[in-house]
């Protein structure tokens, strides 16, 4: 009986039976239990220069979690995040994406924290001096509503206090509280240089933005206006069109007849907002549409406003098709009404108050809120019979970010800047190559939004922020003058008004996106070009963050470093995705499936979290589930168990001669690599390969890949294959040059595994690198990255996966005749010349992993005489192996146990095929549940036949033995 070689059998497990690979690394599974480690042959440990504290003879059970602030503690009091240029020139920097001040860490910030870590700690290893800036931002419209709701608690309104009073609270309220945020991005393993952390607010950065207000204004790309902007009535604030987000909802379309002045004629407008039919200063149809044409012209009376008339005009812009085809232009309440009005020449009516109520302008309904006013004027409407219907609408409903509010289009006074030559300079860094955006894709992206840039109102109606440079002149309030400050700007205003002038600063504040534009500058020093860190780290190398806001922060960024200081503020931007839940649905509270970082990692570990969430792809959205934090933790724990197998194997710490002999194997060097044995050369070329293919991962930002690569290595390559291996060397005596060699490769393989992984998983690699190997001079987060274009060498390559093909058909055959684990057996190994060389120096190899009686190991060029008796295996090309039947089970009992399973499964078979047998059953059934009988049928045909086929080998395998 010939059975095929199945992928279905890899190596043994580590301490498990079986793995959870949670992205489905591999094809590669496990189909039987095999013995665990002997961890018994103890040697002696080395403690941690980062936890000498920790001095005990072994290592934990297990990898203790709590121990992640005590490494992380140490690597900064060692100053390993400071940027270093002794081994290098060419810096790496990134700008932290500055976190909200009120904020406490959520995915989205465990996901740019873990994937800048990746690239600071990669380039660090490589040499060069790395500055990762942290700092966190103000949050204008967040913290104010932070701590308006805290005074609210203590029976106190914002209007109550005075302006310097109520930002005096919210700087006791950032003091107090501000720091959390930072202390549990220190959770995640940031290696930041805290030594340069920065806030918005701080007095440099304050002097910046005054700087850019002022230097904008200047050039004439800011001003003062008075257009539509997106007010929210609850934060009493405009906010920009960035931090408006639209949501399809259920609404209602109101039609409503305006009559025709001086006729009997009514026209019939469809809208969704009633209430702005106060604002209404004309009623606009299409030049095409011949129902209106005759209309054109003539004036219209607004209802319920004691007959005031609009005019009857024609527009291209109309839209015949939507409604009746007759439109209400409300210039002071629509986006697009108001562009018309201002094409047009008409007035501009504004019937809301900044708090969403009515104002006089809508008479009777004055003070009454928007939403209200819209139930009373549809009932007043329909009393007059001016009413016609309404109907079930969809609307596109804008709310603010912030508070989910409905926005308020209103024109107010506000700054704006002008953006359209500031975009030009963008859009041409990225079409000449100065600016790179991964994924490529996002460059469409970002040239439609800057190619279509509105200007950017950056005003706020705030207390907390950056207070506009700009005072007015009491009795003059529409002359300004910008200044750096008031003792500047009331020595203009002597100058230009008079010693007598009295001056009072704008009250508003700027948007929070204005200096976030600045922050990859101004964090180094800017406007001061010649500071140190501006001349040595600007331009930055890196942006990283979310690809939601390319516009709100990316874009600005670029627009205002190009202005400022005449460089791309960086060479790079990567943007990541978001985190969803393993429904893909987007993670909130209301949905009850957030889950929090800090708990996490609590539970499975920073570097569980951390590897799980970086293995996603560049701008794709990543499902987060608690099986592959699980996954992820055992992946963990696995590193951890092989740290401690191959401790328990090296030589004393006292044992200085060994380590000599052992250290002084250099298998990045040909000669050593090509004299050592089979399994060994095979496991450091495959490291070898390994190292390029993640370097060059690493360089392109192909995360995704280098933790899948570098995982399946350690599990399928390392751990599986090459640890178990070793064990037939290491089971030798110590002083045998096979297990020193052993140890060699164990050492040298594992440390190069533990640089690979270190900026996936710092804390785990950290305390193995320190405390499970050797004595060191140097922590891993400042160790020289591996070498790339080391030896390798193919041809062992190849051969050891012949070994491999040979062990896993043999396991396969164990586990298809339902062989005792703990059972050796016999085989004959029939191969050429050349194979049986190289495959009969590695029996001890072989017979561990396959569970083979050494002594019965043969090697033939052909098949032995009882081949007839036995179980042929064909491994590959060339490779075959023939285990004796009788060592592997009872063949009589065998031959029972099949015969009586045979029986039932061809009686279940005889069931099936009755019912499809039957016409009633194939004609009436539902399609899909006759062909799954049809399916399992056919299944249960194959089993059968296997079976008939296993048994008649056992019983020409009786006959022959008699």
């Amino acid at each position: 009986m010939i059975l095929q070689m199945s992928p279905l059998i890899s190596g043994p497990t580590l301490l498990s039976s079986y793995r959870l690979n949670p992205l489905l690394f591999s094809k590669r599974q496990r189909c039987m239990k095999l013995p665990h480690w002997n961890f018994n042959r103890t040697k002696q440990k080395f403690f941690a220069v980062a936890a000498a504290e920790n001095n005990k003879d072994t290592l934990p059970k297990t990898f203790d979690f709590t121990s992640e602030e005590r490494i992380y503690n140490w690597w900064e009091s060692q100053g390993y995040f400071k940027p270093n240029f002794e081994r290098g020139s060419d810096p790496f920097v990134i700008s932290m994406p500055p976190p909200n001040v009120t904020g406490s860490l959520h995915m989205g910030h465990a996901m740019f924290v873990t994937l800048e870590d990746i690239m600071v700690r990669y380039h660090r290893m490589k040499g060069r001096p790395t500055l990762w800036l942290p700092g966190t931002d103000h949050a204008g419209i967040a913290t104010q509503l932070v701590v308006e709701k805290m005074l609210a608690a203590e029976g106190i309104k914002r209007v109550e206090l005075s302006r310097d009073e109520f930002t005096k609270r919210v700087w006791e309220w950032k003091e107090k509280y501000g720091g959390t945020i930072t202390s549990q991005i220190k959770r995640l393993g940031a290696s930041c240089d805290w030594t340069r952390e920065r806030f918005t607010l701080d007095e440099q950065l304050s002097r910046a933005v005054v700087e850019a207000f002022i230097r904008l204004h200047e050039k004439g790309l800011i001003y003062q206006g008075s257009y539509m902007v997106n007010w929210s009535p609850n934060l009493q604030t405009a906010v920009s069109d960035l931090e408006v987000e639209y949501s399809e909802e259920p609404g209602t379309l109101y039609y409503i007849k305006y009559r025709v002045a001086g006729r009997s004629d009514f026209l019939t407008i469809a809208t969704t907002r009633p209430e702005t039919l106060f604002g209404d200063v004309a009623l606009a149809v299409n030049p095409q549409d011949e129902h209106y044409s005759q209309f054109i012209g003539m004036m219209a009376i607004v209802p319920m406003t004691y007959g005031r008339h609009v005019p009857i005009i024609s527009d291209k812009y109309v839209d015949k098709e939507f409604g009746t085809g007759v439109l209400k232009i409300s210039p002071g309440h629509d986006h697009n009404d108001y562009l018309l009005a201002r094409k047009l020449g008409l007035p501009i009516l504004n019937v809301m108050n900044k708090d969403g109520t009515l104002n006089e302008v809508a008479g009777l309904f004055r003070g009454l809120d928007r939403f209200e006013a819209r139930k009373k004027l549809w009932s007043d409407l329909e009393e007059t019979g001016l009413a016609v219907k309404k109907e079930p609408h969809t609307l596109r409903v804008p709310r603010s970010q912030r508070g989910g509010e409905v926005i308020e289009p209103l024109v107010s006074k506000q700054w704006f800047v002008t953006m359209e030559p500031l975009a030009e300079k963008a859009l041409h860094a990225v079409e000449k190559g100065e600016l790179t955006i991964m994924p490529e894709r996002f460059e469409k992206i970002y040239n439609h939004w800057l190619s279509n840039i509105k200007d950017w109102c950056i005003s706020r109606q705030l207390w907390w922020g950056h207070r506009i440079p700009v005072w007015y002149i009491v009795g003059k309030e529409e002359e300004y003058i910008v200044a750096r400050n008031a003792d500047e700007a009331l020595e203009k205003a002597h100058q230009k008004y008079g010693k007598n002038v009295e001056i009072y600063q704008d009250p508003d504040v700027l948007d929070t996106w204005f200096s976030s534009a600045l922050w990859p500058f101004s964090t180094l020093g800017w406007p001061d070009v010649s500071a140190d860190d501006f001349k040595k780290f600007y331009p930055t190398t890196m942006l990283e963050t979310g690809h939601d806001i390319l516009f709100f922060w990316v874009a600005r960024m670029v627009m205002m470093g190009i202005e400022f200081t005449g460089s791309v503020p960086f060479s790079h931007v990567y943007l990541h995705g978001l985190i969803r839940d393993s429904q893909g649905r987007k993670m909130s509270k209301t949905l009850g499936n957030v889950i929090d970082p800090i708990d996490t990692i609590k539970e499975f570990g920073a570097d569980a979290l951390r590897f799980t969430i970086s293995l996603g792809t560049a701008g794709q959205d990543l499902s987060l589930s608690i099986e592959r934090l699980t996954a992820n933790k055992a992946f963990t724990n696995k590193l951890w168990n092989a740290g401690k197998f191959i401790l328990q194997n090296l030589p004393s710490q006292n044992d200085i001669s060994r380590w000599e002999i052992l250290l002084a194997y250099k298998f990045d060097e040909e000669e050593c690599l090509c004299k050592a044995p089979l399994p060994e050369c095979w496991v450091v070329s495959k490291l070898h390969m390994l190292i390029d293919t993640v370097t060059a991962s690493y360089d392109k930002y192909f995360f995704g890949d280098v933790g899948r690569e570098t995982y399946d290595f350690f599990w399928s390559d390392f751990a599986d294959w090459y640890i178990e291996a070793s064990k037939a060397r290491l089971y030798r005596s110590e002083y045998d040059s096979d297990a020193i060699i052993a140890q060699a490769v164990l050492l040298y393989v594992f440390e190069n595994i533990l640089k690979l992984l270190h900026p996936f998983m710092p804390f785990v690699t950290e305390e193995l690198w320190q405390q499970s190997l050797r004595k060191r001079k140097e922590a891993l987060i400042v160790s020289p990255w591996p070498q790339t274009s080391l030896p390798r060498h193919m041809s062992a390559i190849k051969r050891f996966e012949n070994l491999q093909s040979l062990t896993r058909a043999i396991r396969n055959a164990r586990a298809e005749y339902s062989v005792e684990p703990a059972k050796r057996i016999s085989a004959s190994i029939v191969a050429n010349e050349e194979v049986i060389q190289y495959i009969s120096k590695e029996k001890e190899v072989l017979a561990l992993l396959s569970r083979l009686d050494l002594l019965n190991v043969h090697f033939t060029e052909s098949p032995p005489g009882d081949a007839n008796q036995s179980v042929h295996l064909v491994a590959s090309e060339g490779l075959e192996a023939y285990l004796p039947l009788a060592d592997m089970v009872d063949i009589s009992a065998e031959v029972q146990r099949l015969s009586k399973r045979l029986s039932k499964m061809q009686s279940e078979y005889d069931g099936l095929i009755a019912r499809l047998s039957s016409s009633k059953f194939v004609e009436k059934a539902p399609e899909d549940v006759v062909r799954g009988v049809q399916e399992k049928a056919a299944e249960a045909e194959e089993k059968i036949n296997l079976t008939k086929n296993r048994l008649a080998f056992l019983r020409s395998t009786v006959m022959v033995t008699k």
